[in-house]
């Protein structure tokens, strides 16, 4: 059966949309996509805003990227499995309503825990989309190998693209209306949708069958934040604080007993074995260790542009779009052609070296520095190299998991992703304070601040690079087996 004229079939036999309708429901999985990351970026230029108008302290203020992004990450295991369990369009529905409905709750908040009640919210209805979203990709396209990466090109550059893309919404929302607004604008988004999908995307369910592992879902969430709640409040007690000390230790005591869990239990959140699929943990790495230098790259070349050289909220955003329009290029045309040319491990290890150049040379930026040198072109390079290397290393964590476990497969990719941006901006951020980028007002001690943030953030891509060639084995080539 041709997949170009006849459409696809899930693993229960469910009938895909066919011929051009299939493209309509990439068009809106790879939106998901983009709003998925544009909801952790958008709050970026309004953040100044709302630590005056909501009360939070220099030190807290990272906790409305983090609440979002620890709360997607922790639970995004638990959207795959639902995925798998009830079938993905119907969570990717109700993840759209829970969206909607925490964009209100942030929108309205008047103080910072409802301020974070509301991003938690946000992160939930996220973990309900990002994994049933991948789920429908590999049920529309998973039978077609060159439709395939040309899908999954088309998706990866979503994510860049929401990422600068809230940057800038977010820079004209700041500007021009308020900063509840970047709430808002997600209500009548998730109503267009929810009117839209059930023409485009896949219904059924995947052939999964079993219960949901509630303990394992909140072990991993609570362990997570109290993780990266450690490595945050460190900037402010010190490393020597038994608070800090505390709250780590109980993220990795709650993160070990999560993985005793999934050895126990008959029906686990995430099947442990499943990391015997060639390749599958090695991608999935490659996908934490991008997360952790991209995203500390964003959050503090957007605070570098304004704190620095005194951009305001709608030119810091628009200064961003060159590099999210080369990104998606090269995701959309470069990454698939290297891919078919040399297998994945190699754009892999490739791009993530490109990238710690990328941020080493962004080091460099200086207190009176110029856009165009300490901003611009250094921003190209790290775009390159976070185009060639997140194309393959997703369609490898996807491809190796077998049809009925493809919510899992989703959810374990989004979680390292996201994971490692939790986890690389908290421990960047820390590393950041130490040389002064909390000192606002002084542009001498910020610039070194967020020059020693691009330096680790270059040391995480560098050490992904380094891990891919020890652990993916074979070219994995452009089958999307292993050579």
């Amino acid at each position: 059966m041709s997949s170009s004229t006849r459409g696809t079939a899930t693993a229960s036999g469910t009938a895909s949309p066919r011929g051009n309708a299939r493209w309509w429901g990439l068009t809106i999985i790879a939106f998901a996509q983009f709003m998925v990351i544009m909801d952790s970026s958008i709050i970026g230029v309004a953040l100044p805003q709302m630590q005056t108008d909501l009360g939070f302290t220099p030190n807290t203020l990272s906790w409305v990227f983090n609440a979002y992004v620890i709360a997607l990450a922790g639970l995004l295991l638990l959207g795959g499995r639902l995925s798998d369990l009830f079938g993905p369009r119907k969570m990717f529905a109700t993840g759209w309503v829970i969206l909607g409905v925490g964009s209100l709750v942030a929108g309205f908040a008047g103080d910072v825990p409802t301020e974070l009640i509301g991003r938690v919210l946000q992160g939930a209805g996220s973990a309900l989309i990002a994994p049933a979203a991948l789920t429908m990709l590999m049920m529309l396209f998973g039978s077609n190998p060159r439709e395939l990466t040309k899908a999954m090109a088309f998706y990866g550059a979503a994510a860049p693209a929401g990422g600068t893309a809230g940057v800038f919404l977010g820079g004209v929302i700041t500007e021009f209306a308020s900063w509840p607004w970047v709430f808002f604008i997600n209500v009548p988004i998730a109503v267009i949708v929810l009117i839209f999908m059930w023409k485009s995307l896949p219904g059924g369910k995947v052939g999964a069958r079993g219960s949901v592992d509630v303990i394992g879902a909140l072990t991993v969430t609570v362990g997570l934040a109290a993780l990266v709640y450690g490595i945050v409040r460190s900037e402010v007690v010190g490393w020597a604080s038994a608070e800090t000390w505390i709250a780590l230790g109980i993220g990795v005591v709650l993160l070990a007993l999560f993985l005793i869990i999934q050895r126990a239990k008959r029906e686990p959140l995430v099947r442990l074995s499943i990391f015997r699929s060639p390749n599958l943990g090695a991608a999935n790495l490659a996908q934490v260790m991008l997360g952790a230098a991209w995203i500390p790259m964003w959050f503090f070349l957007n605070l570098y542009l304004q704190q620095v050289l005194g951009f305001t909220a709608f030119p810091a955003g628009a200064a961003l779009l060159p590099m999210t329009t080369l990104i998606m290029v090269g995701m959309i045309l470069l990454a698939p052609r290297v891919v078919a040319a040399f297998g994945t491990k190699v754009p892999i290890v490739a791009g993530l070296l490109i990238l710690a150049v990328g941020l080493a040379w962004m080091a460099f930026i200086r207190p009176d520095g110029n856009y165009w040198i300490d901003a611009f072109l250094p921003s190209l390079v790290v775009a390159f190299g976070q185009a060639l290397a997140f194309v393959p290393s997703l369609q490898t964590a996807i491809s190796a998991a077998p049809p009925q476990e493809g919510g899992l497969a989703s959810g374990i990719v989004n979680t390292s992703y996201q994971v490692g941006s939790a986890v690389g901006l908290a421990v960047v951020s820390a590393i950041a304070a130490v040389f002064g980028a909390g000192q606002l007002g002084d542009p001498e001690a910020l610039t070194q601040g967020y020059s020693a943030a691009f330096i680790a953030a270059g040391a995480l891509a560098l050490l992904g690079a380094l891990l891919t060639m020890i652990f993916f084995r074979g070219r994995h080539a452009r089958t999307g087996l292993d050579a």
